[in-house]
């Protein structure tokens, strides 16, 4: 699936089916932008990530969810973009299931030739 029949199918997902994707995958290992590797379990209405030690509940995630879907403009790029607690967990998982897709890295600007003529 490319990326655009990927965001097609997730838009036709109601938060319902989203969550019930997400429990799908619990177990599946993740990784965030700093590449730290990660899982989680789901039970009731909250997210356990194993490397934190408190959950993520399932408000939380709808309303990123809500909010990336909503966002046409793609102001949101990345997990600080967010908004919401986790947010690095979030971003990994919505990234993977392609329910966002990252702007390439930017690359840092040269530095500029240091003028000769100022000593």
């Amino acid at each position: 699936m490319d990326e655009k029949q990927t965001q097609a199918a997730n838009e036709a997902l109601s938060s319902e089916e989203f969550w019930n994707r997400l429990v799908s995958c619990q177990e599946q290992t993740f990784y965030t932008e700093k590449k730290l590797p990660f899982t989680y379990q789901i039970r009731g209405g909250e997210m356990f990530v194993d490397r934190r030690s408190k959950s993520i509940t399932k408000a939380t995630i709808l309303k990123a969810y809500a909010r990336v879907l909503e966002d046409h403009e793609r102001v949101i790029c990345g997990p600080k973009k967010l908004n919401c607690f986790g947010a690095p967990y979030v971003w990994a998982i919505f990234r993977e299931l392609g329910v966002v897709t990252p702007r390439p890295a930017k690359t840092k600007k040269a530095e500029m030739p240091q003028d000769s003529s100022r000593t």
